[in-house]
């Protein structure tokens, strides 16, 4: 098949990746919409020429030969090798918002006067107050907040009164609003190949629209409300400057550890970082009970620091080491527990111990269905090995089925 390339259109990238290497800019995509806005402002250079003046397109772009090599000059030198039309200044680090609020990528660090903004306040009741408090108190993206943020959080938030068969965002839509769920159950359903698709729900409990706002993207999924229900809001504005900010901190810190995660090897830069995103911090002392057998999941660990000891008290053999606990596994920092539980839709098949002070990144979830779909064939491979060790201990691996 033959692809026919619109002429001007390698000129035109040549020219854009030159400025990229000399600017290097902290947001390519940014960088490129304003260097063509600037570019096409200028009329300097059409975008792509269907048929261009072989002189003028001479004049206006850079010459790259195939085999060129290095030049070997100064900075200020190769500055006048190149035609002073292509020389753009990096944009400005703010930039007015557009008609779409998802059409720029949302970069926490260049926010530099947002702290003096004023503080939103909406009113609330001491019972109310009481309510938003326990509905946010497991809300993983709040563990990282100070005392005072997670107190501001908290001013900002208003109540919404939900109806049956009402959406609460929208598939494609522009994000406006974080959600925290006091009480509902509420359908998760995703447009695929023109069909409405049911890909999970919450029950009275969870959060949802922090992805939107996070990465300034349009909602990746619809939110039915399938009786009446309440929910607490978090504007924007407030999130950005809150969650995001602190968020960004706390990417900085995570990001290089999760990377050397066995099981997050397989996913793409993006989903990681998303991973990063929805991560909270515990800690727990020695001897610390972390899950309890039979309980129900509701969390996926991975150790940070310090070891974790599974132990499992086997229901299906009696006699001493039946009516003991025995242990099954340790895991160290960057391996991970609590997956088997969310992966078969069963209560924890084993407990898990704290051996010395140790702190684990904590996924809660429905972060955890939502983000590491790509994971689990990995996860649900290792329960032919808890499986061996289960017979080794106990002569049968039918406590996983319990």
């Amino acid at each position: 098949m033959s692809i026919e390339i619109p002429a001007g259109l390698t000129d035109l990238l040549k020219g854009y990746t030159v400025e990229v290497l000399r600017s290097k800019p902290p947001d390519l995509v940014e960088f490129a919409i304003q260097y063509f806005s600037r570019l096409k402002e200028s009329n300097n250079l059409p975008l792509i020429s269907r048929s261009p003046d072989p002189i003028q397109t001479e004049r206006r772009v850079v010459s790259f030969k195939e085999d060129a090599q290095p030049s070997g000059l100064s900075a200020d030198e190769e500055d006048d090798v190149f035609p002073e039309e292509l020389h753009f200044k990096s944009p400005p680090p703010t930039f007015k918002r557009r008609v779409s609020v998802c059409a720029e990528a949302y970069n926490p660090d260049e926010d530099k006067d947002d702290d003096n903004e004023p503080r939103i306040v909406h009113p609330k009741s001491d019972q109310q107050r009481n309510r938003l408090q326990e509905a946010c108190k497991d809300i993983l993206l709040f563990k990282t907040l100070d005392p005072e943020q997670f107190s501001e959080v908290l001013d900002a938030m208003f109540e919404k009164l939900v109806k049956p068969e009402e959406h609460i965002i929208d598939q494609g839509t522009d994000g406006d609003n974080f959600y925290v769920i006091e009480r509902g159950v509420y359908d998760i359903v995703v447009q695929k190949d023109g069909l409405s698709i049911c890909v999970g729900k919450y029950d009275n409990k969870g959060s949802f629209g922090e992805l939107a706002l996070m990465y300034n993207t349009p909602r990746a999924a619809t939110i039915i409300a399938k009786q009446q229900g309440a929910l607490w809001a978090l504007g924007r504005a407030t999130f950005h400057r809150l969650i995001v900010k602190n968020n960004a901190k706390k990417r900085r810190m995570y990001e290089a550890f999760v990377e050397s995660v066995p099981l997050l090897k397989s996913l793409e830069l993006s989903e990681r970082m998303k991973i990063v995103d929805v991560l909270g911090m515990k800690s727990f002392k020695d001897g610390e009970l972390i899950i309890k057998q039979g309980d129900e999941a509701d969390c996926f660990y991975i150790v940070e620091s310090g070891v974790v000891k599974i132990m499992m008290k086997s229901k299906t053999k009696a006699g001493p080491v039946g009516n003991g606990e025995v242990e099954i596994a340790r895991c160290l920092r960057g391996q991970y527990f609590g997956e088997l539980a969310l992966v078969t839709n069963k209560p924890r098949a084993a407990s898990a111990y704290a051996v010395g002070e140790t702190k684990c990144l904590v996924m809660d979830v429905q972060a955890f269905e939502r983000l590491l779909g790509p994971c689990k064939e990995i996860m649900k491979r290792n329960i032919a090995s808890y499986e061996e060790q289960l017979v080794a201990l106990f002569g049968s691996s039918a406590d996983l089925s319990h």
